[in-house]
């Protein structure tokens, strides 16, 4: 726990500002926060900095006009199971385009849940990391590989679930957001944090 703390104290001014710059993409352009959300449904079994160089490619335009075998061409080289997540990247700009600034108007857990029964690719994680990634992530916690690890670490779970049902993903995150609480670092921080400490970069 005091290495956790110590790194808290080195890299806290660097998550901080890296949230900031989460909350002004959640101001920006219909675009963005669809690129975000692209980024999300991406991300599942597939590494970020991939994902995000396959998004930046698709920014050019495919990702607001392209068809499936475009998308997914693209996807091809950077992301796994490209041909479904290029599907389910035209269903979403089909569904919610020109939505999302609606929808992010929800509380935060609101717009979580609609993100899930609304957008096929989507889950609990994938959504509470899209409204992260937009700055909306005051009380959800983004329960990724590394998240899980952690609390498993720290005594906060005692095993890493095999699989994340809605149940066993509020409860652990109610868990986690108590540890939060008690170690006095809020959760958007110490999900960066535990990144960072995985991957040596504050990325999203």
């Amino acid at each position: 726990m005091k290495r956790l703390l110590t790194n808290y104290t080195k890299k806290k001014k660097e998550i901080r500002l890296r949230l900031k710059y989460f909350k002004e993409i959640g101001k920006s352009s219909e675009d963005i926060l669809f690129s975000e959300l692209a980024f999300c449904i991406c991300t599942p079994q597939s590494k970020a900095k991939k994902c995000d160089e396959a998004i930046l490619e698709l920014k050019k335009s495919l990702l607001y006009t392209g068809n499936n075998n475009q998308i997914s061409k693209i996807l091809k080289s950077k992301v796994r199971f490209h041909n479904n997540k290029a599907k389910y990247i035209i269903k979403a700009r089909n569904k919610l385009y020109n939505k999302l600034k609606n929808i992010v108007k929800l509380n935060n857990r609101q717009a979580r849940d609609f993100l899930v029964k609304e957008i096929k690719g989507i889950s609990m994680k994938e959504a509470s990391h899209f409204l992260r990634n937009i700055g909306k992530y005051e009380n959800i916690t983004i329960l990724d590989r590394h998240i899980l690890k952690n609390l498993k670490r720290y005594g906060i779970i005692k095993e890493v679930p095999k699989a994340l049902t809605r149940k066993i993903y509020l409860e652990i995150e109610n868990k986690m957001l108590k540890f939060c609480k008690k170690i006095n670092i809020p959760p958007e921080e110490i999900d960066l944090l535990f990144w960072s400490n995985e991957t040596d970069e504050i990325f999203k």
